[in-house]
C-alpha cells in the first residue's frame, strides 16, 4: 500500500463520526512522501472522514520549512507561502494553513505520519480553565506506554505561522527536558496532534489520549485525579517489559487497521 493510500485509510479512521474526533472540514493528516523531500496534507476545506487521495496537496518539505522560517506572519504572506510550497504548479487546491507545523514535525527524526483532530473530550478539558494544571500529572500505566512520558502542552496561538513557530519552540523545549520527541501534543482551545512513525502508531496515540482525558475529566466527579508519583511514571516509561509490550500494541494495533471488516473503514 503505497504512502498516500495509507494516509486516505488514517483519516478516514480519525474523522469515522461516531469516534468525535473531527466533523465537518475539522481537523488535518499528513504524511512523508516516499522521495522523503516532499509530504502530503489535507487540503483546505476536505473531511477526514470521506477524504480521496485528490483530496491531499503535495508540498515541497523544504520550501514549506524555509518558509516557515522566513515568511512574515501576515495573511497574504501565508497565502503565498501555502501556494509557493505545492510541488505542482497546475494544482488548484490550498493546502492546509496548519501545512508549517506538519513539515515541521514532519522533518523530525522518526515522524513519518502526522494526526491533528479536535476530539470532543480532549477540547473539553482544552478549553477548560484548569486544563494546564490537569495534564500535568499521569494516571494509568497504559497512558504512560502508548503516549509518552507526558504530553507537550502549547497554549492558544493563532493557526498559521505563529503556532507552528510556537510548536517548534516548545518541541525543542520538550526534547532538551525530556529527551525525546512528543508523543501527543495538546494544543489550548484547539486540539490534539499525535506524530508517529506510522498510521496505527497514530491512532494508537490518538486513542489513548482520548481514553485518558476521559478518564480525568471522570476522576473531577469523584474527588479529582490521583496522579501516579514521578518514579512510578519514569519506572513504568523505561521498564524493559513496558517497551515490549507497547511493541505488542502496535503490531496489534496494525493487524486491526488492516482486517478489512472493521467499522472505522
Amino acid at each position: 500500500m503505497s504512502i498516500l493510500q495509507q494516509l486516505v485509510e488514517l483519516s478516514h479512521w480519525l474523522g469515522a463520526e461516531h469516534r468525535e474526533l473531527a466533523i465537518l472540514g475539522e481537523g488535518n493528516t499528513s504524511a512523508l512522501a516516499e522521495d522523503g523531500t516532499t509530504f502530503y496534507v489535507k487540503a483546505s476545506g476536505t473531511r477526514l472522514m470521506d477524504i480521496t487521495e485528490q483530496g491531499f496537496v503535495r508540498v515541497g518539505l523544504q520550501k514549506t520549512l524555509h518558509a516557515l522560517e522566513h515568511a512574515a506572519e501576515t495573511d497574504e504572506a501565508t497565502r503565498i507561502a501555502l501556494e509557493n510550497s505545492r510541488v505542482d504548479p497546475q494544482e488548484k487546491q490550498m493546502p492546509s494553513v496548519e501545512t508549517f507545523l506538519h513539515a515541521y514535525l514532519l522533518s523530525l527524526p522518526g515522524v513519518r505520519f502526522v494526526g491533528h483532530t479536535h476530539p470532543v473530550a480532549v477540547n473539553a478539558l482544552l478549553c477548560s480553565k484548569r486544563a494546564e494544571e490537569l495534564i500535568a500529572g499521569r494516571l494509568f500505566p497504559d497512558e504512560i506506554v502508548v503516549c509518552g512520558i507526558a504530553p507537550l502542552w502549547v497554549p492558544y496561538t493563532d493557526p498559521g505561522l505563529p503556532l507552528a513557530r510556537e510548536l517548534r519552540r516548545r518541541v525543542e523545549a520538550y526534547v532538551h527536558q525530556y529527551g525525546v520527541l512528543p508523543r501527543v501534543i495538546l494544543m489550548q482551545n484547539h486540539g490534539l496532534i499525535t506524530p508517529a512513525e506510522t498510521p496505527q502508531k497514530v491512532i494508537a496515540a490518538t486513542a489513548m489520549a482520548v481514553k485518558t482525558v476521559k478518564i480525568l475529566l471522570g476522576t473531577m466527579a469523584a474527588g479529582g485525579p490521583n496522579f501516579l508519583a514521578p518514579h512510578h511514571v519514569e519506572r513504568i516509561y523505561t521498564r524493559p517489559d513496558e517497551a515490549y509490550r507497547q511493541a505488542i500494541i502496535a503490531q496489534l494495533q496494525a493487524a486491526r487497521e488492516n482486517n478489512p471488516n472493521d467499522e472505522g473503514r
